[in-house]
């Protein structure tokens, strides 16, 4: 086997290399320094079927260090996915299936979108997480439906960043012993060597954590690199970390081991030089031995026959565990019960006044009953953000059939893992803390609206009426920020009614994630809430005569201001409407017509009330529109001062009012 063996790993190495020069962009040092450590576990170990890579039983192969995607490619191509050769010789092209890194559901095969270091290996903790959970639920004696491993391919940049810790304390902690990273130690970054920022002992940090730690001193000792994978698969009570030495830009003579191998091509001298050192014929580019072919389409035959293997267990499994099995397909459908949708608790919510986060918390007990394989917790603050599934029990290394993750103080491992369950498959994710420390998310949650994942990240104390704990933790500017984001669904009701929409549009949602806004403080129940927030936006109150004079405009905790203002205006003989505009992005993917109807253009008399940063409602506004909002932090003193300190009051939006009908009248 060495022989075709090294064959392989050259291959391997030099599509790469090729790749990034004709498309003069790329990082070939990766590729070439761990190509095999990756083609060991790709040849000898992972699980996975070409043919169908969806299978849920594959093993998951996450190249956390995305940036050597060239790497991921070629094991793809050479493995027989739905990935030709052309692609790889378009990498980094418009409309290729090659980007400069990978993107999930863009090209075959690749089980997440990375890029920004970290984040692949905490997606991987989140793909254990699934593993065990499903297992638990759905394995029996002699059905083994749910047994594979999450591999992870980090780098010394994914290890410095803190997401990795965050997500492998976690994991530790959880004792996912069917996880296993591969850290290719080769010690370079971009600005060097990393003894001039990282001289800790990784090592032993993940030994801390929990983890099984094995170290292979030469990565092209492939008899070592395949004893080592070996090993930590023994292991099922930990998590490992298999730590080689690489060496980055293998092969190169003057660039091996050094940063100018991460970068950038090698040039076409130094291809030259690389090529004829490891043996390697200059002609053609992109060359693919026949040995390598025939022994890749060999070992192809084999995954396909370990998949069909699983099918007729998994036929067997149907006919012995029938109810079981039917719920494998309802918990990987999507699907929202029409029952859950029909339910009459999701539309009594008495007259008593009740924060949103109450209300929501409330409304999961019942998403639970229909949606078993809802799964998810907080950074620490069930107590506060209300989303603990009551009677669900916790996921714990002893207790892996629990619904409930207690992620710990750990917002950006939290919302990263979040997307490994989803990407997963069978489960519904949800993740919640408080909406000013979103800030500590916003990558995960970026990559997750990339991704298109139905993730739900659940923020309460959603804005400077929490008081008396200040401006540390009074969110201003952090909406503005969500919005931003393309993709990302955000929804702040004013309700129990429009909260219990909102979980129904986010559960109906399968192309995106949604972030759920919701109040600390006790918020009245509003008659007409309700179906409308369905659409995003909505006209909860008409105004009194065909004359419309003034629209109202409010989201969450400030819907019912506005309402109060227009009973007081509507006394005062003016017409003027209420418009709950729950999720802007929602309404702006309304038809025209719906549009129209509840913002009519040729009302430019508009004005909206939201206790955030302004940013964005201008579209909405228009050219005469008025926004009342915030442009300043908030203060520690009680959260109704602090927003009528702030302008946010019914007596200001009263004044507003009466301004622009006054200047409407004079015009």
């Amino acid at each position: 086997m060495k022989v075709i063996d090294d064959l392989a790993i050259n291959t391997l190495r030099f599509l790469a290399v090729d790749a990034i020069e004709k498309a003069n962009s790329g990082h070939p040092g990766l590729p070439m320094g761990g190509a095999a450590m990756a083609y060991i576990l790709w040849s000898r170990f992972l699980k996975h079927c070409p043919d169908y890579p969806g299978w849920p039983d594959r093993d998951r192969f996450v190249l956390s260090a995305g940036h050597g995607s060239m790497l991921l490619y070629g094991l793809l191509h050479l493995s027989g996915y739905n990935l030709s050769l052309d692609e790889i010789k378009n990498f980094r092209q418009w409309g290729s299936r090659t980007p400069g890194h990978p993107e999930f559901s863009h090209t075959p095969g690749v089980e997440t979108t990375t890029g920004p270091l970290g984040q692949g290996f905490a997606n991987a903790v989140g793909m254990a997480i699934a593993e065990r959970r499903l297992a638990a639920e759905f394995n029996r004696p002699g059905f083994p439906i749910v047994d594979h491993f999450t591999y992870s391919y980090a780098g010394d940049g994914c290890m410095m960043e803190g997401i990795t810790s965050e997500a492998a304390s976690l994991a530790g902690h959880l004792q996912l012993g069917k996880l296993i990273c591969l850290y290719d130690d080769n010690r370079i970054t971009i600005d060097g060597a990393t003894d001039i920022t990282f001289t800790e002992d990784t090592g032993k940090r993940f030994e801390a954590y929990g983890w099984q730690v094995i170290k292979v001193t030469n990565e092209n000792q492939t008899e070592l690199v395949e004893e080592a994978i070996a090993g930590a698969r023994q292991d099922l009570t930990r998590p490992s970390l298999i730590m080689m030495r690489t060496e980055i830009g293998y092969g190169s003579p003057n660039k091996q081991g050094t940063s100018a191998a991460h970068g950038a091509p090698l040039g076409v001298e130094e291809t030259v030089l690389t090529k004829q050192r490891l043996g390697w014929p200059l002609e053609p580019v992109f060359y693919v031995p026949p040995e390598v072919s025939a022994h890749f389409s060999r070992y192809k035959d084999i995954l396909r026959d370990k998949k069909d293997e699983w099918d007729t267990l998994f036929a067997d499994y149907y006919l012995q565990y029938p109810d079981l099995a039917r719920r494998w397909d309802e918990w990987h459908s999507g699907q929202v019960p029409e029952e859950l949708v029909a339910d009459q608790r999701l539309r009594k919510f008495g007259d008593k006044p009740v924060a949103t986060r109450v209300a929501s918390g409330q409304i999961m007990q019942v998403l639970a009953e229909y949606l078993p394989n809802m799964i998810g917790g907080s950074a620490d603050l069930n107590a506060s953000t209300k989303t603990e599934l009551k009677g669900l029990g916790d996921f714990q290394a002893d207790n892996p059939g629990g619904n409930n993750i207690h992620f710990g103080v750990r917002e950006h491992a939290m919302a990263a893992i979040l997307s490994g369950l989803s990407l997963h498959g069978g489960l519904r994710p949800f993740g919640s803390t408080f909406l000013v420390f979103f800030d500590y998310m916003k990558p995960a949650v970026r990559l997750a609206a990339l991704m298109g994942l139905p993730v739900v990240f659940i923020y309460t104390h959603d804005s400077i009426a929490v008081g008396e704990d200040g401006p540390t933790h009074q969110p201003v500017e952090q909406l503005a920020n969500l919005r931003s984001i393309p993709n990302l669904h955000v929804l702040r009701p004013a309700d129990g009614a429009e909260t219990a929409a909102a979980w129904l549009h986010i559960l109906q949602r399968r192309c995106g994630p949604s972030a759920l806004i919701l109040s600390r403080q006790n918020l009245p129940q509003l008659s007409g809430t309700g179906t409308g927030a369905l659409k995003g936006g909505y006209i909860l109150s008409r105004e009194q005569n065909e004359k419309l004079d003034l629209i109202l405009i409010a989201s969450g905790s400030e819907l019912h201001l506005a309402f109060e203002a227009q009973q007081l205006l509507q006394e005062q003989g003016h017409s003027v409407r209420v418009v709950s505009m729950i999720s802007r992005e929602l309404f702006l993917t309304q038809d025209e017509q719906y549009r129209e109807d509840v913002l009519p253009t040729g009302v430019e008399r508009r004005l909206i009330i939201e206790a955030a940063l302004p940013m964005g409602w201008e579209k909405i506004a228009g050219p005469k529109g008025v926004i009342i909002g915030l442009d300043d932090f908030g203060v520690s003193a009680p959260g109704e001062l602090v927003m009528e300190k702030r302008g946010i009051s019914t007596d200001a939006i009263l004044s507003w009012a009466e301004e622009m009908l006054m200047d409407n009248q004079e015009g």
